[in-house]
């Protein structure tokens, strides 16, 4: 099942997600590398593409898991919480309706 995963940043995340963004894309990727990994981005905390020094409110990570568990699991272990960028993370159950 596919599950949406909601991580929302501390104030003035930038530089601790600078440094932990290796680590966390590399999690990213070995998702995508099993086909379970349908999309995942940052929240600008401004409105534009590369928001610059106004870095970013959260997160968003729609992938595959087995279960809630699991997916909670696997969000609790992002290097973006071990280094203190997120303040919150939520992880809901998700449907897929569109694209079909």
């Amino acid at each position: 099942m596919l599950y949406a995963i909601f991580g929302q940043d501390v104030p003035d995340s930038l530089e601790k997600r600078k440094a932990a963004r290796p680590a966390h894309l590399e999690r990213l990727q070995t998702l995508q590398n099993a086909g379970r990994l349908l999309l995942a981005g940052p929240f600008p905390a401004v409105d534009a593409v590369d928001p610059g020094a106004a870095g970013f409110t959260g997160s968003l990570i729609v992938a595959e898991f087995d279960s809630l568990e699991n997916a909670q699991t696997w969000a609790a272990a992002d290097p973006y919480v071990a280094a203190g960028v997120y303040t919150q993370v939520a992880v809901r159950p998700f449907k897929k309706v569109f694209p079909a």
